[in-house]
């Protein structure tokens, strides 16, 4: 497990590292807006799959993504709907987690067989310059064994996982205590299935100007 702190000054070299090592297989743990996530690239089964057995995570249970721009998403939905583009043009980048109908193809490790995919684009954060320079999906599901709280710092990532992850990207401490808020928008009205950052009134206010 290589660790890795990342500086305005580093950001450059640490980015490209990062990428090469989603690309090669690799398992890779680095801070959002929210909490740190584990990342691999959305598209490699064997990596997916060594993600679910080291979070212990039930095979029901969906795995997020982030990505860097609206472009990639005809890579992972089969359709975006007008409230799911109102929620977009305000949240994005931000802690906000659409839920959409996935494309055909898309991973069971992703989708959990529920034929949806969960995406965003993160806010202000490594992860963010993370998903623009790869130009890829990313997995962005929380650094924690199943059950247990997310990880806010790498130190409590080492613990959770240690050699388990192949590399770590150190960018202190996150600052929120809240997770991604998680909206389904696979029909015409939105369902609020998890409330986070993003408050469940705010979110109503914008849908609402749709109608």
């Amino acid at each position: 497990m290589l660790r890795i702190k990342v500086s305005e000054i580093n950001m450059a070299q640490v980015l490209r590292h990062t990428v090469e090592t989603l690309v090669n297989g690799d398992i890779v743990a680095y801070p959002t807006e929210t909490f740190y996530g584990l990342g691999v690239k959305f598209d490699l089964a064997h990596s997916l799959k060594n993600l679910y057995e080291i979070k212990q995570r039930p095979k029901d249970k969906a795995m997020p993504l982030i990505i860097g721009n609206k472009e990639l998403l005809p890579l992972i939905a089969a359709s975006v709907n007008n409230m799911a583009l109102l929620l977009m043009d305000r949240f994005w980048p931000g802690p906000l987690t659409l839920i959409l109908s996935a494309k055909e193809n898309l991973s069971e490790y992703i989708t959990a067989g529920t034929h949806k995919v969960a995406v965003r684009i993160p806010g202000e954060s490594f992860a963010l310059h993370l998903a623009k320079y790869a130009n890829f999906p990313i997995s962005a599901t929380s650094a924690n064994p199943s059950g247990i709280p997310p990880a806010s710092d790498a130190e409590t990532v080492i613990r959770y996982f240690g050699d388990r992850i192949d590399l770590i990207i150190d960018g202190g401490p996150t600052s929120n205590e809240l997770p991604s808020t998680i909206v389904d928008v696979t029909e015409r009205e939105m369902k609020i299935l998890r409330e986070g950052m993003i408050k469940k009134e705010l979110l109503i206010h914008y849908a609402d100007a749709l109608y």
